[in-house]
């Protein structure tokens, strides 16, 4: 299939799924003249690619864990031995990130929250939460 019938399967754009091909995660073979031609198996794997990236994994972790999981039903279960050993950094790092937001939130918290009195009636048709 082309990449317009690929985008329509995934619902994702054209545009990210060359960016994929140049990250190497999708390998395409290419016709004669220079079209890209995807296989089925491909909607599965831009399918797993988008799972990844929503649970906060960059695309050079991606394509190094990519060949280590399966579609099981909805789920991806790891086939690799040390791909769980990877899995946790990447959670750990994604703990970490949120305990940084936290404060940060915290922090803005605590900013809003010394606002006089006036100014922020006057500011309470404006909604930052």
């Amino acid at each position: 299939m082309r990449i317009g019938e690929l985008s329509r399967r995934t619902g994702v754009h054209e545009r990210l799924l060359r960016y994929y091909e140049e990250q190497g995660l999708l390998h395409p073979a290419r016709r004669p003249s220079g079209y890209r031609e995807y296989e089925e198996r491909d909607a599965a794997v831009v399918r797993r690619i988008r799972s990844l990236l929503a649970a906060g994994l960059t695309t050079a972790t991606i394509a190094a864990i990519l060949p280590c999981l399966r579609d099981e039903g909805e789920r991806l279960v790891p086939t690799c031995p040390d791909l769980l050993a990877d899995l946790r950094r990447e959670r750990d790092r994604l703990t970490r990130a949120i305990v940084d937001l936290e404060v940060s939130r915290s922090a803005l918290d605590d900013v809003i929250g010394a606002a006089p009195a006036a100014l922020t009636s006057r500011l309470s048709g404006v909604s930052g939460s």
